[in-house]
C-alpha cells in the first residue's frame, strides 16, 4: 500500500492516488484520489476491501503511520528499501564519521539479515556509539544545546523505532518485505502521465483510473463504460 503524488508537493497544489496492490497477482485491488495520505483514507481502504470480499493477511508499507494505524491487528511489514533510504538521508552515501559509516553498512546489510542477527548488531551499535549519538553542541545563535550529529542520530532512532516491523516477513513467505512492486507500478504510471502533462486534474484522474483498471483481474463492464 502506498501513494504517488502529482503536482508540486505543497499545500493546495498537489494531490495523489492511494493504491492497494497484490504483489503476486500484479493486481490493483483498490485506489482513490485525494489531496494527501491520511489515516482515514486507509481506514476506508480497509473497509472497502473487506466489503469486496478480500481478507487482508498482511500489509507492507513505506512507514506512513496511518497505514499501521488503520490496519491495526494485522501483520505490518516496513519496507526495507524505504528503511535504507531513511538511513541514507541521515548518513549520506559517503558518511564522514565512523558511526555514520557503520549505520550505513547496517542499512545496506538489512536485506540479507535475519531478525535475530540484526537485533544483535543494533544493540552493539548503540553500545559503541551512544556517546556519539547523544553528543550536544551549543548553538551560539539560539543559546541552546543541540544534537551535534542530529541527522545520523535521527536515522539511528528511526531504525530502532521501525525495527519491530522490519522482519514481519519472517512470519510467512507470502509477506513482501518491500514495496518494490507498487513503486515499479507507480514509475510506469508517472512515465505515461508525463506524456500527457497538459491534462487537468479531473482529466488525469480519469486517465489514471483506466490504467488502474488495466491492472485489475476483472474490471466490471459498467465501470469500464463509465471511464472509457
Amino acid at each position: 500500500m502506498d501513494a504517488t503524488y502529482f503536482g508540486e508537493r505543497k499545500e493546495y497544489s498537489s494531490w495523489c492516488i492511494v493504491v492497494a496492490r497484490d504483489m503476486y497477482k500484479k493486481e490493483n485491488l483498490w485506489w482513490t484520489f485525494t489531496t494527501r495520505e491520511t489515516t482515514s483514507c486507509y481506514l476506508q481502504m480497509k473497509d472497502d476491501l473487506r466489503e469486496l470480499g478480500y481478507t487482508v493477511l498482511s500489509v507492507t508499507g513505506d512507514g506512513f503511520g496511518g497505514v499501521k494505524t488503520a490496519f491495526s491487528g494485522i501483520p505490518y511489514q516496513m519496507c526495507q528499501v524505504h528503511m535504507k533510504r531513511i538511513i541514507i538521508r541521515g548518513t549520506t552515501q559517503n558518511p564522514m564519521t565512523e558511526a555514520g559509516q557503520v549505520l550505513l553498512a547496517l542499512g545496506k546489510e538489512l536485506k540479507n539479515a535475519n531478525s535475530y542477527v540484526f537485533k544483535i548488531r543494533i544493540r552493539k551499535y548503540f553500545k559503541l556509539y551512544s556517546s556519539f549519538l547523544n553528543e550536544k553542541t551549543l548553538n551560539i545563535e539560539s543559546g541552546r544545546m543541540e544534537w551535534t550529529h542530529r541527522e545520523v542520530r535521527k536515522s539511528a532512532i528511526s531504525l530502532v523505532n521501525f525495527l519491530p516491523a522490519l522482519f514481519t516477513f519472517e512470519l510467512s513467505d507470502k509477506i513482501p518485505k518491500t514495496t518494490n512492486s507498487i513503486e515499479g507500478h507507480f514509475r510506469h504510471i508517472n512515465e505515461i502521465s508525463a506524456v500527457h502533462c497538459g491534462l487537468s486534474r479531473k482529466q488525469k484522474e480519469k486517465f489514471l483510473s483506466v490504467i488502474m483498471l488495466v491492472g485489475t483481474i476483472a474490471p466490471n463492464k459498467k465501470k469500464l463504460k463509465e471511464l472509457l
